[in-house]
């Protein structure tokens, strides 16, 4: 069909932004969204700081491309619908994304997205889809123990996203 990938990856980046090891995050060591836990499960070895700290837009995107995008369908989603399921799969994994958009659009929330919650997308606006979508990110995110000092980030990265996403549906 077609491939925002490019497109929804760049933005994504930009989101994430570059190197970071903050304390109270979970994920630990991070640059680009990818954190070291889940990079050397990529590479198959251990990973240094060195190593993460060099990571680049290009040597992450085989990665993104494998365990996310295609993981959520991406490029069988509308324009826009398929960005905001792809950062919502970088930020809380695929089967979360995949699950709020079933829920969205009214599937059974299995976290695999395939024929039957493709065919919910194509009946439902693109524009309600990023809505309910992005309304279920956010309650989530606000549930989280590290929303006190993480929240307003994601709260505002949700909100962009969610504008992106409605640029893109055009």
């Amino acid at each position: 069909m077609k491939c925002n990938f490019d497109k929804s990856l760049a933005l994504m980046l930009a989101s994430e932004g570059g190197y970071v090891d903050h304390p109270q995050d979970p994920g630990g060591m991070t640059n680009l969204g990818v954190t070291r836990r889940s990079r050397e499960q990529w590479v198959g070895r251990r990973v240094s700081e060195a190593e993460m700290r060099a990571l680049t837009p290009a040597s992450v995107a085989p990665m993104y491309k494998s365990k996310y995008w295609n993981s959520i369908a991406g490029d069988d989603l509308p324009s826009g619908v398929d960005y905001a399921v792809f950062d919502a799969a970088v930020n809380s994994g695929p089967g979360q994304a995949s699950k709020w958009l079933q829920r969205a659009v009214g599937a059974v929330a299995d976290g695999a997205v395939g024929p039957k919650t493709l065919a919910a997308v194509a009946a439902m606006g693109p524009e309600e889809v990023l809505e309910k979508l992005n309304k279920q990110r956010i309650v989530f995110l606000q549930e989280l123990s590290t929303f006190p000092t993480f929240g307003k980030g994601w709260t505002n990265r949700v909100s962009k996203v969610g504008s992106e996403a409605l640029a893109m549906v055009g």
